[in-house]
């Protein structure tokens, strides 16, 4: 076996590993010296030199690499890959047999047994996103695997790996047709466009879908809804196909304008009708206060991190704020939707927020609904900070 690392772990993190713990931790490696070329095979082995799992070496916020397997003659090649791969697409069947809904996640990193890589699929073409230069490595492996299963348009690829963990803007296209874009995707029957060639972001978050889906179905019908740091609008669409009376998006980009008038646009809904605010959410609330708007529902889905030139905000600190602020705009028996994908948070922690919150504004409130990652969204509960995303329906006193 060519170029395995050896890397022993520290006697109090052996037991997590020999559990299938998935991410390997700076703080729990002993010899970190040895490590130079990400991409390379790690051995765990324990102080006895006993082997307790198999990965690879690979930099992002989380960590420096994933467990790959627990059993060490097991090799990662594109056997391997083919066999984590096949697993999570089967489970995907529903998915790819759906007549309303055409864009979901295929492989969702550690969740499905390698972790640094997602697989989102949009009406026939695939986008992988890699959060390493390590995972980056094993490119070839994936591609083919795809490549095999065939009837596909495209392969599209999101490099997450420069040193700040942000996009690095390439080209994007990987092999296949290139998509004319937008491509409309389908998602319960609903209408998104998307942009797999134009940055980071695609134009819809998939996670949300359930979410989604309750808003239209049971939320917003008759109902003054605004969504805040809206991005191109997804939640307002929602609003607007489940009956809303109108939709307010309200979010600093620029472009956030220009691609929520095109969501609307793709569904059929006259965007003149809906209000579309280029504005810091924080400023906005300060101006409904004065102009005295009020609405039935409000939904906050704020970056985990913000900085704008007036302000930094970050969910950990500020979202019992926001959700006062929230209040002080929504109207009696009002619905708020509070949402966070914040990993480090947990649910608990994110429920006393609401609570903090309230108890502060002196209101009284009920949970109606809580929502985690979608079926998709394959999460592995020997670590919970994979399932990041938190929702809460709650409706006013």
């Amino acid at each position: 076996m060519t170029n395995v690392i050896e890397l022993y772990v520290k006697e109090k993190y052996s037991k997590q590993y020999i559990n299938g713990y998935p991410l390997i931790v700076k703080d729990a490696v002993r010899n970190l010296d040895v490590l130079h070329q990400e991409g390379v095979i790690i051995h765990l082995l324990d102080k006895n030199h006993q082997f307790l799992a198999k990965g690879y070496y690979g930099i992002q916020n989380k960590g420096i690499g994933w467990i790959l397997t627990n059993k060490l003659n097991e090799d990662i090649n594109f056997s391997f890959f083919k066999k984590k791969l096949l697993s999570a697409i089967n489970k995907r069947k529903g998915f790819y047999q759906s007549d309303d809904t055409n864009a979901f996640r295929v492989f969702n990193g550690e969740g499905d047994g390698i972790g640094g890589v997602t697989i989102d699929y949009y009406a026939g073409y695939y986008l992988i996103n890699w959060y390493s230069e390590g995972i980056y490595a094993f490119k070839e492996h994936i591609v083919r695997v795809i490549d095999e299963l065939g009837d596909y348009h495209g392969i599209y690829e999101k490099k997450r790996f420069d040193r700040k963990g942000n996009y690095i803007d390439d080209d994007d296209f990987v092999k296949g047709n290139r998509g004319e874009f937008p491509i409309i995707v389908k998602e319960n029957g609903m209408h998104y466009a998307v942009y797999l060639n134009d940055g980071a972001m695609v134009g819809v978050f998939l996670d949300q879908r359930d979410v989604r889906v309750a808003i239209r179905d049971k939320y917003a019908k008759n109902k003054q809804v605004l969504n805040t740091f809206s991005y191109t609008g997804a939640f307002s669409i929602a609003a607007a196909l489940g009956g809303a009376a109108k939709t307010t998006s309200v979010d600093l980009a620029k472009r956030s304008k220009g691609k929520t008038i095109e969501q609307f646009s793709v569904n059929g809904i006259d965007f003149e009708q809906q209000d579309i605010i280029v504005m810091d959410v924080f400023d906005y609330f300060k101006y409904a206060r004065r102009k005295q708007l009020s609405f039935d529902m409000v939904i906050l889905d704020p970056p985990s991190f913000a900085r704008s030139k007036k302000r930094t905000f970050s969910t950990a600190k500020d979202y019992p704020d926001l959700i006062k602020d929230t209040i002080s705009i929504t109207n009696q028996h009002g619905i708020i939707v509070a949402s966070t994908n914040n990993a480090s948070l947990g649910m608990k922690k994110f429920k006393g927020f609401i609570d903090k919150a309230c108890s502060e504004m002196n209101t009284s409130y009920r949970i109606l609904e809580e929502f985690q990652l979608p079926a998709d969204f394959q999460t592995d509960k020997r670590f919970p900070q994979g399932n990041y995303l938190k929702v809460l329906i709650i409706q006013l006193g």
